[in-house]
């Protein structure tokens, strides 16, 4: 009996998952010029890349329409599976990597919650993660939702007004009432003195809005990018502002009664998050909606 001819088993083809981050960062970004701006390599190198894994798909994964780059039906179905990939790797290396070797996750925050809500937040995930390595970036909504958009944030946590969810990873997780903060005696004079912060800024926009509609007189008087310099014109007594009772409480300002001054809007508190997250991005979203919901700003 003659021994039966063996074929050699076909070698499996493996992406690597470099190549797959850059797809995807193109595919985010729109273009391979702005991809460059989240994958630290130049144009010419992320075209190389491309047409690496091109070759290793035999697929062709992007076409021009103009000045555009389009995906094709292959790239298209590519981008899908590309997410889940890397979700699937990065949920493996937070899981099980050294935190020096994992990416970072990168987290930003409005600065009213940096002294309140922030602090059992890093000690409760740090807990649960202690090999994950932390960006934290603390700024202004309109700040954090442009680096959001350019991708240098998993999660965003933002202050925005009338549930504005302009992107389909958002949630709204608080929505606050906006309260007067300063010297109760400033609230009955004619011409009400103001302490604001530059913009852009929701609560400046809306007490604005509400003076002028109620054709009520102020004077701005001091203004500050931080709520640091904020706090300190309150705590001097030169002006009002607004911001939520929350803060308010946590910096011990006083709050003015509600019946000399006109009624205020309310103010949502805003989660964006990164898709496909990780299972550590996940984590510090729960933690962060628990320790809003511990300060009793979840609709009052």
């Amino acid at each position: 009996m003659t021994e039966a001819v063996r074929r050699p088993r076909q070698m499996a083809t493996n992406v690597p998952t470099e190549l797959l981050r850059s797809f995807i960062a193109i595919v985010d970004a729109g273009s391979m010029a702005q991809a460059t701006e989240t994958i630290l390599l130049s144009q010419s190198a992320l075209s190389l890349q491309m047409k690496r894994l091109e070759d290793l798909l035999e697929q062709r994964l992007f076409h021009r329409s103009g000045r555009s780059l389009m995906l094709t039906g292959a790239g298209e179905e590519l981008a899908v599976l590309a997410r889940q990939m890397l979700g699937l790797n990065d949920r493996i290396v937070a899981a099980l990597g050294r935190g020096d070797t994992a990416q970072p996750l990168q987290l930003g925050l409005v600065q009213d919650f940096a002294d309140t809500v922030l602090p059992g937040v890093l000690r409760a995930f740090a807990g649960r993660y202690p090999a994950t390595r932390l960006q934290l970036r603390v700024g202004g909504s309109a700040e954090l939702l442009e680096l959001f958009d350019r991708g240098k944030l998993d999660l965003a946590l933002c202050l925005g007004r009338h549930g504005d969810l302009r992107r389909s990873t958002s949630t709204i997780i608080a929505d606050v009432a906006m309260r007067w903060i300063g010297d109760p005696v400033l609230a009955d004079a004619e011409e009400l003195h103001l302490v604001l912060l530059d913009q852009p800024c929701a609560f400046r926009t809306a007490l604005l809005e509400v003076l002028e509609e109620h054709r009520r007189p102020y004077r701005i008087v001091l203004e500050t990018p931080t709520l640091p310099g904020l706090k300190a014109a309150l705590r001097a007594g030169i002006g009002l502002t607004c911001r939520t009772a929350g803060y308010a409480k946590s910096e011990r300002l006083a709050m003015p009664a509600a019946r000399s001054l006109p009624a205020l809007p309310r103010i949502d508190h805003v989660l964006h998050r990164r898709n496909p997250s990780t299972g550590a991005t996940d984590t510090l979203a729960g933690l962060l909606e628990a320790a809003l919901a511990a300060t009793g700003e979840n609709g009052a």
